[in-house]
C-alpha cells in the first residue's frame, strides 16, 4: 500500500501551497484593483464576479504549470509570484485598453467584466505555456 501513496506528501505540500497562493493572489488582486470585488459580488454584481473569477482562473492556470514543472516548493513559489505579477499586469493592460474599466465593472457592465476576465484567461493560458522548461 505504501508504494501507492508515496507521492502523497509532495501532493499535499504542493496542493496546500497552491491553495494558500491562490488565496493570497485573490486578496492582493482585490486590493490592487480600484473597484472592490467582494462588496460588488455581495451586492449581486455579475460583472465583478466574472472579472474576478477570470483572474483567479488565469492565475490558477499558471500555478498548475508551475506545479507541474517546478523542481521544488521554492521553485514553485517563485514561479507563482511571477505568474501573479503577470496577472496583475494583465489587468493593468486591460484597463489601459478600455477607458474606465474599473468603474464600468463597478456599474455592473457585463461587457467590461467579460473583457477583464477574458484578458486574464488569455494571459493565464500564455503564462502557463511559457512556464515549461
Amino acid at each position: 500500500m505504501y508504494g501507492y501513496v508515496a507521492g502523497l506528501p509532495a501532493f499535499l505540500a504542493y496542493f496546500g501551497s497552491g491553495i494558500v497562493l491562490i488565496a493570497l493572489f485573490g486578496a492582493i488582486y482585490s486590493m490592487v484593483t480600484p473597484h472592490k470585488e467582494f462588496a460588488l459580488m455581495r451586492g449581486g454584481n455579475a460583472a465583478a464576479a466574472v472579472a474576478y473569477v477570470g483572474a483567479l482562473i488565469g492565475f490558477s492556470l499558471a500555478l498548475g504549470s508551475a506545479a507541474a514543472n517546478s523542481v521544488s516548493i521554492v521553485d514553485f513559489v517563485i514561479w507563482a509570484v511571477i505568474g501573479a505579477l503577470v496577472q496583475l499586469l494583465a489587468f493593468a493592460i486591460a484597463a489601459l485598453t478600455q477607458k474606465g474599466l474599473s468603474a464600468r465593472i463597478a456599474a455592473g457592465e457585463m461587457a467590461a467584466g467579460v473583457w477583464a476576465g477574458g484578458v486574464a484567461l488569455v494571459v493565464g493560458l500564455l503564462n502557463s505555456a511559457c512556464m515549461t522548461y
